[in-house]
C-alpha cells in the first residue's frame, strides 16, 4: 500500500509498505478521507512534536475510513461501516507509524471486544484510542471528508470539558485558524456570554465573526488590552492560546480576572520561557491540554454529532481544500506557505 512518510530533516515522500495485519479485536480499514493537522503534523515534519524522535514515519492522526474486514471477536464494527481515527499500530520497512492514516489502510479497535477477551485497559494488548474509534452512523449528516473535521471537533471539546468553560462566562481566542475557529464556534454553542477572537489576518477575523465570534480583533491595529478592559474592567474568565506561542501566555496575564485561568491548546515548538507573572492578578490558573484524551474525545463525540445532525455545525465551514491523496504533498506545501484564506485541508483517496 501507498503511505506518506516523512524523513528525518522534514523531506516528504510517498513509500511502499504492507497492508497492516489485525487481531481478533480489530477491523481492517480502507481510508477514505484524511486530515491535515496544522500543528501535530507540521510540527513531526519540523523535527519539533515533543518526544517524538521516531523518524522515518508515517504521517496521518486524523483519518476517515471503512471496514473492510473484521477479526473474530469484533462486535461494534460491520463491513461497510465509515469509522474514525484508524491507526497504524506498528511499523514496517524501517517506518514508524507517526499514527499512520495517510496510509491506504490502517486498523480499529473494538474495546468492548478487547475488555470481553481479557485484554482491557492496562494490558498490553489495548490501546486507550480504541475509545475514539467511533463509527458513524448511516443516519448521520456527513460523507467521509466532512467526517475528518469530527475528529478535530472532539479533540476540542474534550478541551474546553477539561478547561472548564460554563456558560454566561467570558473568554479571548487568540488565533482563528482551525482550532481556534472550533473553540469559538464551541463556546458560543455552549453559552459562554461573549468570546473576543484574536488575530493577525483580516480574512481570518472576518471567518471568526462567522464562527459567531462576538468581537474579533486584529492585533496589528487594535489594543488587544485595552479593547478588552474597556468592554471586562475585571478581566474575562478565560483565555486561550490555539497557536501555540509562548508569548500570549505574558500577553494574555494582562486580560484575566482575578481566579482567571490561561487555557493552552496550542503546542509551542519553544518548550521553555521565562514567566514574569507581575502583570498577572494575585491568582489566576495556567491550564496546558496538549495531549487529547482519547477516552474523552470518544465522550465528547455525542454532542459533536447532534449539533452537526441539528444543522447549528457544519463541518464544512472549517475545510477550505480537498486534496486526492497523490497530491499530499502539495498539501502540506501550502500549510507550510500560510496561504491566504486557508483553513482544514482534507485529504481525499
Amino acid at each position: 500500500m501507498k503511505s506518506l512518510v516523512v524523513e528525518e530533516g522534514g523531506k516528504l515522500s510517498f513509500a511502499e509498505l504492507p497492508q497492516p495485519g489485525y487481531g481478533e479485536c480489530q477491523a481492517l480499514v480502507k481510508l477514505k478521507s484524511c486530515g491535515v493537522c496544522n500543528g501535530t503534523d507540521m510540527k513531526l515534519i519540523h523535527g519539533t512534536f515533543k518526544n517524538f524522535d521516531t523518524y522515518p514515519a508515517v504521517l496521518g492522526h486524523e483519518g476517515v475510513g471503512e471496514v473492510v474486514e473484521v477479526g473474530s471477536r469484533v462486535e461494534s464494527f460491520q463491513k461497510g461501516d465509515l469509522v474514525l481515527l484508524p491507526f497504524l499500530e506498528q511499523g514496517a520497512n524501517g517506518y514508524e507509524p507517526g499514527w499512520g492514516a495517510f496510509s491506504e489502510y490502517a486498523v480499529v479497535g473494538d474495546w468492548k471486544a478487547y475488555v470481553k477477551a481479557g485484554k482491557g485497559p492496562g494490558t498490553p494488548e489495548f490501546s486507550e484510542s480504541y475509545y475514539a474509534q467511533t463509527v458513524i452512523r448511516k443516519e448521520d449528516k456527513i460523507d467521509a471528508v466532512g467526517a475528518a473535521m469530527v475528529i478535530t471537533f472532539r479533540e476540542v471539546l474534550s478541551a474546553i470539558r477539561r478547561f472548564g468553560m460554563k456558560e454566561n462566562e467570558t473568554a479571548v481566542v487568540f488565533g482563528t485558524g482551525p482550532v481556534g475557529l472550533c473553540f469559538i464556534r464551541f463556546l458560543k454553542l455552549l453559552g459562554l456570554s461573549t468570546v473576543i477572537a484574536v488575530d493577525i489576518h483580516e480574512e481570518k477575523i472576518r471567518q471568526a465573526k462567522k464562527m459567531g465570534a462576538d468581537i474579533a480583533l486584529n492585533s496589528t491595529i487594535a489594543d488587544v488590552k485595552q479593547e478588552v478592559r474597556k468592554l471586562f474592567p475585571e478581566g474575562v474568565d478565560y483565555v486561550v492560546d490555539a497557536v501555540g506561542l509562548n508569548q500570549l501566555i505574558l500577553q494574555a496575564m494582562e486580560l484575566i480576572r482575578y481566579n482567571g485561568k490561561i487555557c493552552c491548546y496550542g503546542i509551542s515548538p519553544k518548550l521553555g520561557m521565562d514567566l514574569d507573572w507581575s502583570q498577572a492578578p494575585y491568582n489566576w490558573d495556567l491550564h496546558f491540554v496538549q495531549w487529547p484524551s482519547k477516552k474523552e474525545e470518544g465522550e465528547a463525540h455525542h454532542q459533536i454529532m447532534a449539533w452537526i445532525n441539528m444543522g447549528v455545525l457544519d463541518p464544512y465551514d472549517f475545510i477550505s481544500d480537498v486534496m486526492p491523496f497523490e497530491e499530499a504533498v502539495k498539501a502540506f506545501e501550502k500549510v507550510e506557505a500560510r496561504e491566504p484564506g486557508l483553513k482544514k485541508i482534507v485529504i481525499k483517496f
